[in-house]
This record gives structure tokens, sequence and C-alpha cells, in this order.
């Protein structure tokens, strides 16, 4: 049998193979893994649907292959068994071909139907189409005036393309029909607003005459985060609300508790505390908690707070999400981002870790840089950017310290959000960090 590329899901309808997992020859069994599939941002397994011996591979690595295009093919073992015995039995006559059934009969005119009126059919002027007058009585004449009729139009019955009664009868029919027979429905009219311009067909440069160059293919994950961030860069209007958080005290209680999270296999950063400041502000400003439903005219707001974590990886920009985080307390949430950034970055994380986020944060701080001006994971309606933080003078009670101060950058969707309600969530977000509770670092 031949193997072919599954469905993989909602929106997935192909991907490129990373790697073969069998070559010709090997016995498969039932659901062994036969390549691995790069598909948007994820790597997928592709099992084997029976098992069977791996007669030919139709795809190779770096390829990019479709739902349904042939994988490999199997052979099972009844069929190799089969085939010996068809051999010993000699040569079969292939069976003579049925011939094809005659096409079935058009149905006659039921009884008084009347051909289709058909308005682009031209009327001749006389029997034999020609221009001139019409031959008919003057009595027809007189009628055809009367009737706003052109009788080089009317087709006459009688012996030299005479008109006579009957075929003024038939032509008047003819002429109703017409204006009863259905239109068709005119074209929709363009769009009275102002139409966005097409983008520009893209050219192919060639820059080695200037020197010399390497190319190498776009990945399929580069090729997703490419149209995406061109996807939410076109249509949503972003304005970005910039602010600094001062960490210091946040450092010293991660200095403090730390190696508690440590002996439970988790590792305390800054990131933790800024998902649960998030949450904290989405429950206050739940509008930065929605998705504009363009196709519906709807805001949709979710009840439920998936917050999708930026992960740096060799292979690009992967965002996984962490489900039910205003549920989750300092310790859960640093062992599951641990997890979720090793998947990341071994290519391990699944298609449906990466769906279902509400709001997501893209943390540099572990890089460097400052602020900066994240684009917006659509269909969401903002993200969080974090830099790195940085130690500066701030006066304090009239004096100037040394403290940690953590830029922060929100990119917000401006046909759901003001400038109003995006100063608000970010200043509330730096209280939540600049006053967060002890007793919620302690673990137990």
């Amino acid at each position: 049998m031949d193997v072919k590329l599954p469905n993989l899901g909602e929106g997935a309808d192909s991907g490129s193979v990373v790697s073969i997992a069998v070559k010709v020859g090997d016995t498969v069994a039932q659901g062994q893994i036969l390549l691995e599939l790069e598909n948007e941002k994820a790597v997928a397994p592709i099992p084997s649907p029976q098992a069977g011996r791996v007669t030919q591979i139709h795809v190779k690595e770096g390829q990019k292959i479709a739902v349904g295009q042939r994988i490999l093919t199997l052979a099972s073992r009844e069929g190799e068994e089969e085939a010996p015995a068809r051999g010993r039995s000699g040569p079969k006559t292939a069976p003579a071909s049925k011939p094809a059934p005659p096409p079935p009969p058009e149905p006659a005119p039921s009884p008084g139907a009347e051909p289709p009126v058909s308005e682009a059919e031209p009327e001749p002027s006389g029997a034999d189409g020609s221009s001139h007058a019409a031959a008919a009585s003057p009595a027809i004449r007189k009628l055809a005036r009367e009737l706003g009729l052109d009788l080089s139009k009317i087709r006459g019955r009688e012996r030299g393309g005479r008109i006579v009664m009957e075929d003024l009868r038939d032509y008047i029919q003819r002429l109703q029909k017409l204006a009863a027979a259905p239109r068709p429905a005119p074209a929709a009219a363009a769009p009275s607003g102002p139409v966005r311009a097409a983008p520009p067909a893209a050219v192919s440069i060639d820059f080695a005459q200037w020197g010399p160059v390497a190319r190498k293919p776009m990945t399929s994950l580069r090729a997703t985060i490419s149209r995406r961030m061109a996807e939410s860069w076109n249509v949503i209007p972003h304005v970005t609300q910039f602010d600094e958080a001062d960490v210091t005290r946040l450092l010293e209680l991660r200095k403090r508790h730390g190696a508690a999270y440590e002996k439970l296999g988790a590792r305390l950063t800054l990131t933790p505390f800024v998902l649960k400041a998030v949450v904290g502000a989405l429950k206050q400003f739940p509008i930065f908690n929605s998705s504009l439903d363009e196709a519906a005219g709807e805001i949709v707001t979710k009840e439920y707070y998936h917050i999708g974590i930026a992960v740096d990886t060799e292979a690009g920009l992967i965002v996984p999400v962490i489900r039910d985080v205003d549920r989750k307390d300092l310790l859960a949430l640093s062992q599951e981002l641990q997890e979720l950034a090793e998947k990341a970055r071994l290519r391990k994380i699944g298609l449906e870790d990466l769906k279902g986020g509400t709001f997501t944060v893209t943390n540099q701080g572990g890089i460097g840089g400052a602020h900066f001006t994240p684009i917006i994971n659509r269909p969401e309606a903002a993200i969080l950017g974090v830099g790195r933080g940085a130690l500066k003078p701030v006066v304090r009670e009239g004096r100037i310290e040394p403290r940690t101060l953590m830029p922060l950058g929100l990119s917000y969707d401006h046909r759901l959000i003001d400038g109003g309600s995006a100063a608000r969530f970010i200043v509330r977000i730096v209280e939540s960090l600049e006053q967060f509770p002890e007793a919620d670092v302690q673990i137990g």
C-alpha cells in the first residue's frame, strides 16, 4: 500500500520533512514513526498506519510535502506470500474490459414544452436574412406602426418571407417571454471606501553581481514566522506603550528563595513574576484578553488566561502557551516554563502547545537590550515586551538611590484598545511587580 501524509489538523495542509526514520527493506510495525515533519512551528512525528516492509521511499529530507502526498510504499506479509502463489499458477489472462455503457438518452421534451428563450438570438429581417424592406400587407404595416414594431426583425412564414398576422402574434409573444425571463445578477459594485493596494510582486535580485553570496532555502518555520509577522503588521494598527518597573525588591526575593526552587528542579527567574502581574492586569482590564472577530464584527473576550511565551531557538522564534496561568503558583509556572523552553529548543513541541493563547510575553532580558516594540501575535489584542534590567539612579523620598529598572513595552491593537487603557494596564503591571507579596514566593 502507498502510505500518504495524513491530515495534520485544522489549518495545516503541508510541512517539510525533517528526518526519515526508516529505509528501504525495513520492517515496520503499526504506529512506528516513519518520519518527522516540520509543520507551522512544531515538529510532528508521522506514524505508520499498518505493519509491513518498506519497498520504496518517495520523499527526502528537506522536501516540502502536502496532505495526501505519498510518503512511502509498504508491502504487507500477506502480499509477499500471495505473489509467488500467483507466479506458480502461470500467467493469467487479463479479464476482457467491459464496453463502456452507452450514455443515457436525453429526455424527450414534454408535450407543449417550448425551447428556452435566448435574448441574444438575432431575428432575420426576412426569409433570407437580408436587410431589405419586409413584405407585408398594408393592414399588417399599419398595425406594426401602431404597436411600435420593426417588421425587419420579424420572420415571415409565407412565400417570399411575407409577414402575416400569425407572424406578428408570435413575435409579440416572444418579446413578452424575453421581458419575463430572469436576468443575470449585476456585478457587485466596487467598495466606496479606500482600497488597499496589492503588495508589489516579488522580484529576485542577483546580489552576486556585487560580490560573493551564499544562498539557502527558507525553512518552513522561518517562512511561517515571516508570513504571520507580515499579516499581523499589515492588518493590526500597532501602538506601543513604554514604562519601567523597579525590580530591585524582586531580585532580592529571587535571591532569597531561589535555592528552594532549585531543590525542586525549578529555576526562579523574573518571567513567572511577570506572568502573575500580567494575569492580574488582564482580569482588571479584560479588553486586553480579547480578540476581534472581523468576520462577525464582534469583540470576543476570553474568560481563561493562556499566556504565550516567546522562546528564542536556533531555528527561529517559537511561542508555546502556558494554560490557566491564573490557577498556578510561582513554582508550577517556573517548572512549566523550563519544560516548555527545553521542548521548544529541541523542536519537540506539539502543535497544540502553540495554540489558544490569549496574550503573549516576550522576554529579552536574558539576552540584553532595553525597550523594543514587539509585534502582536494575531489574533490576540496585545503583547508585552520585557527588556534587561539595568542599574540606574532613582530619586526616592528626596534621595538618589541605585535601583534596578526593567524596561517594558506594551504593543496593542488600536482598533480595540485606546491609549488611556494601555497606560492604565502597564501601570497596573508595574505596581504588581514592585509590590509583589513575598508570601506568594514562598514554597508551601
